[in-house]
């Protein structure tokens, strides 16, 4: 039996309530908003990934995952430039230099691999969620990919009730950020928002797809890990089109991902 309740929402907790606000209460703005948020998508990855029951303790978050899966060579460079207790994401086909072995040994830096992607992966795990805007639309793609041979987990929204959509677009970015799903489809009423908050998450490149054009090009230039669609602008068959091309476009040839790599390295210079 499916728990209808939004990540993090307690017992007697009305939809639109915050977490840890009583009714009426002004919402709070400082540091101990960022923890709730923190607990809340933690709480809905072990529901929906790990099965943990309600009331057990939580679990540590998770480190930094850094995506250098778009690199045939790992050098010491890219080992040194980590940042504290961080993760490297790498593909299984990539080489790693003597020099970058060593350090990682040394750093004690755990290691995490993803196969290259292609067309013919639907043995894939694909991450899904919604808002209360998209949730129509969620349910219609979980046809879609069961139809199309594709293993699916539903990361809520699991009703119509209103909801916040970074809350779920936070939960399925960060399934595929740290490897729990191969690609992730979030749908909100416009694809927006949830792109917004998804590119937040290191090692997410989200993008918002419109057509099969978009999708096509999400995937071949950009090497788009994240979906996001507009559930209120979007017709069933547009909807299907897009998703078809999406998972069926590999990554393209070694000049996009050259620029993609530009892309994540940008990214860790911001990492904290």
């Amino acid at each position: 039996m499916s728990d209808n309740r939004t990540p993090g929402q307690k017992p007697g907790q009305t939809s639109g309530q915050s977490l840890g606000q009583t009714p009426g209460q002004t919402h709070r703005s400082d540091p101990t908003d960022r923890e709730e948020i923190r607990a809340m998508v933690r709480e809905a990855l072990q529901r929906q990934v790990g099965g943990i029951p309600d009331g057990s303790p939580p679990v540590e978050s998770s480190p930094t995952v850094i995506d250098e899966s778009v690199k045939d060579v790992i050098t010491e460079a890219d080992v040194r430039g980590l940042p504290s207790q961080a993760a490297l994401l790498i593909r299984e086909d990539a080489i790693v230099t003597p020099s970058a072995n060593d350090l990682i040994r040394e750093r004690g830096v755990e290691i995490r691999y993803r196969a290259r992607r292609s067309a013919s992966g639907r043995h894939r795990l694909i991450a899904v969620g919604s808002d209360h805007g998209g949730y129509q639309m969620k349910e219609q793609i979980k046809v879609l990919l069961d139809e199309l041979g594709y293993r699916h987990r539903d990361f809520g929204a699991f009703s119509e009730d209103a909801v916040d959509y970074p809350d779920f677009a936070h939960a399925v970015a960060l399934a595929v950020a740290n490897g729990v799903c191969d690609l992730g489809i979030m749908v909100d009423g416009a694809g927006i928002g949830s792109c917004i908050t998804a590119n937040k998450i290191p090692g997410i490149r989200a993008a918002m797809c419109y057509d099969a054009a978009t999708a096509r090009n999400s995937r071949e230039h950009n090497y788009a890990n994240l979906l996001t669609l507009g559930g209120r602008m979007l017709t069933t068959e547009r909807m299907t089109e897009i998703i078809n091309v999406w998972l069926s476009t590999p990554e393209g040839d070694p000049r996009h991902g050259k620029r993609v790599a530009k892309i994540i390295a940008i990214e860790k210079q911001y990492l904290r």
